[in-house]
């Protein structure tokens, strides 16, 4: 009976690494095309289309008017920001534009596509505001009927962190439920990967919404089996920081029926690796060496 049993798994690992390989390779943009187009802007989106990635990663915050915002910060990050006056904003003062405190109609004054990027300098240069998830989605389903390409997925992660429940973002149901407020709106409810690092809002989501794929993203050396047991479920994807991937962390994701896609990888070196050790796909901000792929 131990024999029978041990063949029939060999069997099934070996099944879903054939799986795998055969999937499409899953090429996602993060936060469209951040390496060189202003990041989390309609224009980075479009970018990432024409450049061939197969799902648009991007993030998501909440405003005082509970509009969904795309942003990496609950707030405005020196990095990229100038204030409506076009004054910098420091790195002290940072969280005191806080989204979470202003209605959208002030949020989208703010330009996130003017300031040089110090850690990507190569980024196109051209004024922008923050969008909402809605209209964001609306200008790609547009894009893509008029260019005829593909529809994308889109993987929008909740930038939460238990300490900043009702100071920076609400709380993880309410804050799932404005997400798929307009998921269902926009009726591309199968298209949607709700990523996080903040295993509350994937639990919400997976308890009211188990239809949605969700995707568990990573950023500490602890085993790939302890974070399956805290999230609780199996998630559709395991997203780690691309220097904690090697084959047997691969394997383990594919022996328990889930998908793993790194982060962020930068280079075709990488990708060529990361695609040699059967991961399902990347997150890259340089979506554009894609075609160095073919």
């Amino acid at each position: 009976m131990n024999k029978k049993l041990n063949l029939l798994l060999v069997v099934s690992f070996i099944s879903l690494q054939v799986l795998a390989q055969k999937q499409k390779f899953d090429v996602q943009g993060k936060a469209g095309a951040r390496g060189i187009m202003p990041e989390n802007t309609i224009k980075g989106m479009l970018k990432a289309l024409d450049l061939g990635v197969n799902t648009l990663e991007m993030d998501a915050v909440i405003s005082k008017d509970k509009q969904v915002v795309l942003s990496q910060e609950p707030y405005f990050n020196n990095e990229i920001s100038l204030q409506p006056n076009g004054k910098a904003i420091t790195f002290k003062e940072q969280k005191n534009f806080n989204i979470y405190k202003m209605n959208y109609d002030e949020i989208k004054k703010f330009d996130v596509g003017s300031k040089v990027h110090a850690r990507f300098p190569g980024q196109m240069k051209f004024k922008a505001s923050k969008p909402l998830l809605s209209e964001t989605i609306d200008a790609v389903e547009a894009y893509v009927n008029e260019n005829n390409l593909k529809k994308p997925v889109y993987s929008i992660e909740t930038k939460t962190i238990k300490n900043g429940d009702n100071e920076f973002h609400p709380k993880p149901a309410e804050f799932i439920e404005l997400i798929m407020d307009v998921v269902n709106a926009k009726k591309i409810s199968k298209r949607v990967i709700i990523e996080s690092f903040d295993m509350r809002t994937l639990q919400y989501l997976h308890e009211k919404y188990p239809k949605i794929q969700t995707s568990l993203l990573i950023d500490e050396k602890e085993p790939f089996e302890d974070y399956i047991e805290k999230l609780g479920f199996k998630p559709t994807i395991y997203s780690p920081y691309s220097i904690l991937v090697g084959k047997g962390l691969v394997d383990r994701c594919h022996a328990m029926g889930i998908k793993i896609v790194p982060w962020t990888v930068n280079t075709v070196k990488e990708i060529k690796y990361f695609k040699s050790l059967g991961v399902d796909g990347i997150i890259t901000d340089y979506p554009n060496i894609i075609e160095q792929l073919k």
